[in-house]
Parts: structure tokens; C-alpha cells; sequence
């Protein structure tokens, strides 16, 4: 009976946790920012997205370390994300569980916003909120149209 009563104190505890987020601390001074490409960079073709982080170090997705998490990059997102939620994972909110700090990016022509996000060991924000600024990027219609060129012949 005793443990019975245990997990209906403790339940609606983890229940609680669950609805509210994670809430990870991350110090105040942690800076999470691109290396390359820089803000309004004109871009001819696919390119290198890297990914620097001061303050706080770089694991893997389910690695639970302190003052640790993963990248996510936020491709042309406008909204912010919900610190009480997973960060989403779809083709606007790249995940790199790996532990990665960059990836090559082949986006169509025209005008990118880029924003990077730190996330926990289960996707969660920091709190604060790990996030870079948000840099724009233009990619070339002629450096797209010399490529599939190149492919033809």
C-alpha cells in the first residue's frame, strides 16, 4: 500500500516536469554563433554552414552532460521556438544530434534567414534560451543555372 501512494505522489510530479519542458540552466555567458556564412553574404552556390559555441560544449542528442547540448539550425523560421517543447525536427529545423558543428547547405535561389539554436539531451531549449543571432543569406539564381549546366554536358 505504501508504494502504491508513492506513485500517486510522484506521478503527477513527473506529469508536471513533462508539460513544463526541461528548463536546463545554461550560463548566462554561453554564445552560440555562425563562423561562416556571415550576416548578408552572397552565395553562388551550395555552401559550408559552421557552427561556433563559446561557454558550453558540444555532445551528442541523449548525451545528458552538464553545460552540454546539440545544434539545431533554423532554416527560414520566423517564429521562435516554445522553451517549454522539443525543438521540431522537419526541413525548417535541422537537428545535429551527432554532435556536428557544420554541414553543407544546398538551398534554392533567393533570400535565407539562418538561426542557430542549442538544444539538450532531448531537444529541449536551454534557459536561457542558447541562440545565435539570425543572419541572412542570398543565394545566386546564375551560380544554380551553371551547376545544372555543367551536369547537362
Amino acid at each position: 500500500m505504501r508504494i502504491v501512494g508513492m506513485v500517486v505522489l510522484v506521478a503527477p510530479l513527473l506529469l508536471t516536469e513533462m508539460a513544463h519542458g526541461q528548463g536546463k540552466s545554461a550560463p548566462n555567458d554561453a554564445k552560440l554563433y555562425f563562423i561562416s556564412p556571415v550576416d548578408g553574404q552572397k552565395i553562388k552556390s551550395g555552401f559550408w554552414a559552421r557552427f561556433g559555441l563559446r561557454n558550453m560544449g558540444v555532445t551528442h542528442a541523449g548525451d545528458d552532460y552538464a553545460n552540454s547540448g546539440h545544434h539545431h539550425l533554423l532554416v527560414d523560421v520566423d517564429e521562435p521556438v516554445d522553451p517549454k517543447e522539443p525543438i521540431p525536427q522537419d526541413k525548417s529545423h535541422l537537428h545535429f544530434g551527432a554532435g556536428q558543428t557544420e554541414t553543407y547547405l544546398e538551398l534554392p535561389p533567393g533570400r535565407h534567414t539562418l538561426q542557430l539554436v542549442l538544444g539538450d539531451a532531448k531537444h529541449y531549449p536551454f534557459d536561457p534560451p542558447v541562440v545565435s543571432d539570425k543572419i541572412t543569406v542570398r543565394v545566386g539564381e546564375e551560380a544554380i543555372k551553371r551547376r545544372r549546366w555543367r551536369r547537362l554536358h
